[in-house]
Order: structure tokens, then sequence, then C-alpha cells
């Protein structure tokens, strides 16, 4: 072999300029630069992280690491056409903007112009069209190729560390510190979450068969239950289950009711396999926590998190949230970029503060900080107010060189309220929110707790958070809040509508601005008014709103009601001196009303006769108002269609009506030929008294009307092209059993001119079936 020295890229180099090897180096193995090339290009894979991959097993072998370069993508879409992968060394440093935190970093760019290129055709296939192999820096020996940036591979030797099968008593974390304390070199960047990462892939070989065979059985029961349960499993090559998601009935109009804003959390994990723990959750209109669905992931990886997103969209109609509120993790930045493009992504406040607690050591201590670290997060109106707030943060304590506050600063964009006002999160971005959430799921299971036991703990935690809407939904209906100021139209207004918890949130709002110290009032021309406003305790600070009187269309610069669907305390006083004593109907949000659900499905029903349902009327009834629910979504968006869903409607309707008419006139007839039977008993008796001699014959007596139809009640229609139809007449025959005359032929109010009687042959008569193309129930 050659020399340590000499890393493969320079003999390839060397050899392609004609110099040859001495003493039989490398025995003529060494494959030259145009080897190479034709050994890369026209090299195809299947998907991105193959690419990705292919380039750097090749660079670990050279000895540089690689970064993720350029991508076009195909026109009008967001698939990918072409992939660029550079070496790490591309370009220059000083092409980059200069700032306090890479100003003092070293410099590693040498404007390398190694690459490779992908190109991407419809089937999905990623080929090699371009390769640059020569670079214009020393290339890393082989002794230290293991700590190149993108090499994080674990060798067999050095994984057995933290080999979970290993000792009963092992964990990600002890397996760390050991390779930490050890002096086990590891690449540069290795983190606890790799580690968890390795430990679950190494760990799925000790979930058992019986555990996971269990939770298909209890999804496949529950499924059973409620019809319109999901659950999907993703599987490895090998056909072991690695990734589960589940959600039950309720959750999907949960969903459809209160899934704008959604918090993605990932901090939990199941004690047994390590597994992840990630719930989707939002809030209802009582400001309560609800949970749309549940997760356990073998680990953190991207494909992970689009494969969960899928499930999780598929299970939801197809239909995104408005804004998801996750963790500062680059796996699922890039699955959400994927699976949800025209969803709004922030960071979580509740994370971004957990996070730290292990960044920022004993300056997070103090009150102090944490004040103007809240302030720069939710404070500033303006990216210039957030700017100054930030940069006197960091002075005061002397962070500049913070490489997690640098990140943080820029990321800006995900997490300052300052740059994303018209997000509407619904409060459920606040830093209280996720020590609520955390604390529901900590203690329900142990280190003993089976997969199924976890699925059926956290279905009780679900039931729990639902009967408390239950309690206080009838807390709402039942009693009306008490107001601070009794006889204002507004508050009285406010809790006409309002849950009581958000009532409370509004009056606030309201009351704070009847604490306004000053108020100047311009116009700006036309109807258009201008209030600029300062609050008591607030310093100098000045909120601009403008209020249209011609349309009462108001907008405050603190953004609120964009953000919460709640009137600021800013509008509510411009309100307030303009005299209007009444919200504008525009802005009082259906999804803080009590009528909230009711707004959201308009069921004929009320809640409580559900109670009163079997299981299979309420599997009945959770199918159909899904798949009418589904239909709606679908029809809304053209005229055409909604007309088209309208008239079936109408047609259906007037087809049960028909029905129950029919049903009704037999059951009434029924009934007549009963007592009619029963006369004719007593009369077949003989005589016994005088007034039955007297009795007149039953020949005058009242024409009995027979209904026929064949041996099934309902039939679909047929149109021409024999495509089965909903909403055509089934017409029955009827006919006396006596002779009649002509004005005792009855004519049904449903049948026009055609008379019950006349032994016409007409044709079917259709009403809806449970099996029909209509009301049949359907997985959406």
């Amino acid at each position: 072999m050659g020399s340590s020295r000499d890393s493969e890229e320079e003999r390839l180099q060397r050899k392609d300029n004609g110099e040859e090897t001495k003493n039989g180096e490398d025995g003529g193995n060494a494959l030259s630069l145009k080897d190479v090339a034709n050994e890369l290009l026209g090299c195809i894979v299947h998907s991105e992280e193959e690419a990705y991959k292919l380039y750097c097993d090749y660079g670990h072998r050279i000895g540089f690491s690689v970064r993720k370069g350029k991508q076009s993508y195909f026109i009008g879409t967001k698939n990918i056409r072409t992939k660029d992968y550079y070496c790490s060394k591309e370009g220059l440093k000083y092409d980059e903007p200069v700032t306090e935190a890479n100003f003092n970093r070293p410099d590693t760019r040498t404007n390398c112009k190694a690459m490779i290129r992908f190109r991407v055709d419809e089937k999905g296939r990623w080929t090699v069209i371009r390769f640059v192999p020569m670079h214009n820096h020393q290339l890393a020996k082989p002794g230290e190729r293991h700590m190149l940036r993108s090499a994080k591979s674990l060798a067999v030797g050095k994984s057995g560390v933290i080999d979970p099968a290993a000792s009963t008593e092992s964990h990600p974390i002890n397996g760390f510190s050991h390779m930490i304390e050890s002096d086990i070199v590891e690449p540069p960047g290795y983190t606890i979450r790799d580690c968890y990462n390795h430990v679950s892939m190494q760990g799925i070989t000790i979930i058992e068969a019986g555990d996971s065979q269990s939770l298909v059985n209890y999804f496949k029961r529950r499924t059973n239950e409620e019809g319109m349960f999901y659950w999907d499993v993703q599987v490895d090559q090998e056909g072991r289950m690695t990734n589960f998601f589940f959600r039950d009935a309720k959750s999907r109009n949960d969903f459809d009711c209160f899934g704008d804003a959604v918090i993605f959390d990932t901090t939990y994990r199941t004690n047994k396999y390590s597994l992840v723990c990630a719930p989707f959750v939002g809030v209802n209109h009582h400001w309560q926590n609800i949970v749309f669905g549940c997760a356990f992931l073998l680990d953190e990886s991207s494909a992970s998190y689009v494969w969960l997103f899928k499930s999780f969209l598929e299970s939801m109609g197809g239909r995104s949230p408005k804004s998801i509120f996750t963790d500062q993790d680059d796996a699922i930045l890039q699955a959400v970029e994927q699976v949800f493009p025209n969803t709004q992504h922030c960071f979580s406040y509740w994370h971004i503060l957990k996070n730290s607690q292990s960044h920022l050591g004993t300056v997070n201590t103090s009150q102090t900080f944490q004040n103007m670290f809240m302030k720069c997060m939710e404070g500033p109106d303006s990216e210039m107010e957030f700017e100054e707030s930030w940069a006197t943060m960091l002075n005061e304590y002397k962070l500049q060189d913070n490489n997690w506050l640098s990140d943080l600063y820029r990321s800006r964009n995900r997490w300052c309220s300052a740059f994303n006002k018209d997000t509407f999160d619904g409060g459920i971005n606040s830093s209280q929110w996720g020590e609520i959430s955390n604390n529901t799921l900590t203690g329900i299971s142990d280190e003993s707790t089976s997969l199924t036991r976890f699925a059926l703990l956290l279905e009780k935690v679900v039931k729990a958070l639902r009967r408390n809407e239950s309690e206080e939904d009838f807390r709402c209906s039942q009693t009306a809040p008490v107001r601070a100021i009794k006889h204002s139209t507004v508050l009285k207004q406010a809790a006409e509508f309002y849950t009581h918890k958000i009532y409370k949130l509004f009056e606030a709002e309201f009351l704070d601005g009847c604490g306004a110290t000053s108020c100047h009032e311009s116009s700006c021309g036309g109807n258009l008014l201008r209030f600029e406003i300062t609050m008591q305790g607030r310093g100098s600070k000045v909120w601009t709103v403008l209020l249209d009187t011609s349309t009462m269309e108001i907008s405050c610069g603190c953004r609120k009601f964009e953000r919460m669907g709640l009137l600021c305390s800013h509008a509510l006083k411009a309100f307030s001196l303009q005299n209007v004593d009444t919200i504008p109907e525009k802005y009082i949000s259906k999804r803080w009303t009590k009528d909230a659900r009711r707004s959201m499905y308009k069921l004929s029903q009320d809640d409580s006769t559900q109670q009163e349902c079997t299981e299979a009327e309420l599997a009945y009834r959770n199918r159909e108002t899904q798949y009418a629910c589904s239909l709606i979504a679908k029809s809304q968006e053209l005229e055409e269609s909604r007309k088209i869903f309208w008239d079936t409607l109408e047609t259906g309707e007037k087809a049960l009506d028909v029905f129950f008419e029919i049903r009704s006139l037999r059951s009434q007839t029924a009934k007549d030929v009963s007592k009619r039977d029963k006369k004719k008993k007593k009369s077949s008796k003989g005589p016994s008294s005088k007034k039955a001699k007297q009795t007149p014959a039953t020949s005058s007596a009242v024409p009995e009307l027979l209904a026929q139809t064949n041996e099934h009640q309902f039939q679909p229609a047929q149109d021409a092209q024999g495509n089965t139809t909903i909403g055509r007449p089934f017409y029955y025959q009827a006919f006396s059993s006596t002779p009649m005359q002509p004005n005792q032929i009855y004519m049904h109010p449903n049948m026009h001119t055609m008379p019950l009687c006349a032994p016409q042959d007409f044709s079917a008569y259709s009403a809806m079936r449970p099996n029909s193309n209509f009301g049949g129930a359907k997985n959406v």
C-alpha cells in the first residue's frame, strides 16, 4: 500500500498527471480519475437520501466532507429536477455576509470546485449527469476520515459501546457519556440525538413480536368499534414494524373544527423501547388541549418524519393545518417543507425555552434575562424593535459569541412575533403550553409498559380531555359569565357568543383598552381614521390603529386578531371612541364561540341523543357524518360541484320522505286490518244480542287498500349507462280488495295524478340504501 500521508485522491491526481507509482505501490489497484468518473457518471439511485449517501460514501473514501448545494424544480411544481452536492470547502468566506456570529469562525473555504450533479426523471430515478473530481486542498488522511462532518455512520466495533442489547441497564445517555469518558473518537457534531437514533435502529430487534402484534390487534379492534379509526404502520426492509401512527374517529372531527394551529411535540419517549412519542395537539374553543393523533417513532430521521406527516395528512382527508409549531430540528424542518408546503412553520416558544436551559448556563437563571428573552420573542411589533431588544440583551449579558443564540438569530423569522404577525396560533404557542402537555404524558407509563398498554393509557388521557370539554360545554350552556361591567353592550354580546374562557380573555382586553393614557385621532382621507394609542404601564410605546368607518374594518399594528382571533385592546379602544357599542360580526371568530362544533357540521340532533344510541348506531352516525363532511370539502370549491351536491341532498331527502310516508301508510293499513279481523271474529259467534242482528252487512264497509311490493323494499335506479343513481322514485302498486266507486279513489300527495288503486306498471322508486354510493361508509 502507499504511504499513509497519501490520500487516494492525491494518488489519483498523480496518476492522472502521468506519474507512476514507485516500488509497486498500490499494486496496480489504484483507479485513475477517469475511471472514477466513469464509475459515477450515469450511476442511478432512487431517492434524495440515496444520492446524498452515494457522494458521502465517495467523499469518506477519498477524504473530504460533503455539503448540499443548489437544486432546481420542474416548472410549476415542487418536484426536484436537478440537485448538486459540493465539497464542503466550496466557495469563499467573504461570499457570506460578515456577522458577529461568524467573524471569529475559522476559515474552512478554499473555493473548491469538486461537485456532483443528479438529474431526476419522471419515474423518480436520480442519475449522475456531472462529476468534478478535482480538489484544490489537502484531503483528509485515512486516520482522520472518521472526523469528517458528513461521515457520521458508526463503525461496527464502536457501536457496541451503546448497544442496547449489551446490558439491560444501558441507556443512550450513559453510552454517550461513556464514549466521551473513554476518549472514543466520533465525528464532530455527533450528538445525543444521533446516539438515540442509533440505539433505536439497534433496539428494534428487541421489540417483541407479540408486543407489536398486540398493538396492531388493538388498532384493528378500535377500527371495528369506531369505523373511522385510522392507523398506519411503517416497516423496514426486513418486514419489522418501526413507526406507528393512529387517531380515532373523533379526532378527525376535532381537526376539522380546530386544526388551524397544531403543535408537534417530540420531547417525550416511551420507557420500554425508548421510542419517540409524538402527539399532534391543538386547542379547542375552551382553550383546552385537544389531541389530533399520536405516533411512536423508532428514530428522529427526516425519512421517519416525512412518513409520519404524510400519514397524518392522509388521515385528515388531505387538509393541512394553517400553522404548525415544532422543536428546532433540521429533520423536522425538511419534512414540513416537503409535506406541508403551504403551512406556516414556526418554532415553539416552550421548546426554545427548554433548549435554552442547556445552552445558556447560569445566565438563564436570571429572571431579568428571562424577561428580556421573552420580550424578544413575544414583545416586538416591528423588526426594528426586535433588533434593538436583541442587541440590548446580548450586550448586557456578553452573549455575542454564544453559538446557540447565533443559530437562533438566523432562524428568527420562525419564532419572533415581529416576523409572524399573520400566523394564527390560537394562543397555543405559549411558554406554558409545553409544560402542561408534557406533564400530561409524564407518569402514564413505566419501564415495563408495553406499546399496547401505553396506547390504552393514552386513550384514557384523551377521554379525560374530552370529558373536560363536555363539562365546559355544559357549563357554558347553563350559566353565564360574570361581567365586570354589567351594562356594557359589548361585554354582553361577547358573553352571549364566546365560551367562558375566551370571554375572560376578551374582557381583559376590553378593560385594558379602557386604560389607554392617550389617544390621538387623525383622518387619512375619506372614511379612514388613524388612531395612535399609548397604554398605561407600557412606557412611550405607540400602537397604530386604522379604522374604515364605512365598512367597520379595523386593523392594529399588534396583529392580535390575526394571530389569536380576538380583538385587541387598541382596536376595542378605537371602536369605543367611535361609539361602536357592538362587535362587528366579522370580528367574532366562530372557532371561539359556544357553537363552534355546531357551526361546523349543523347536526340536526343534539349531542345528548348519543347517550340513547347503541354502539352500532353511533358507528353508523360517525361513518355517515364523516363521509358527508368529506363530500362537502370535495364540492365546496366550485359552484357547479356545490349545486350537484345540494341537488343530490334534496333528491335524497324527498326519497326518504316518500319512504317514511309509505311505511306509515302500510303500518296504518296493517292496524286497520287487525281491527277488522277482530270484529269479524266477534260477529262469527252468532246473533248473541238484538244489536248484533241489526248490524249492517260488511259489504258496505269502506274498501280495503292493500300495498304490494317486491321482496326488497329499496332498489337503486339506473341510468342509461347502467350506473347506480340516487333519489329516483320507486312506485308501489296498490289495489282494492272490493269493488270501488270512482269517488272512492284515493290520491297520494306525492303521486301527482297517479291513483294508488290503478293497476299500472310504474318504474322503480329508489330510496337511499346504507350500502349505496351516497350513504356507504368510507375511510377518508
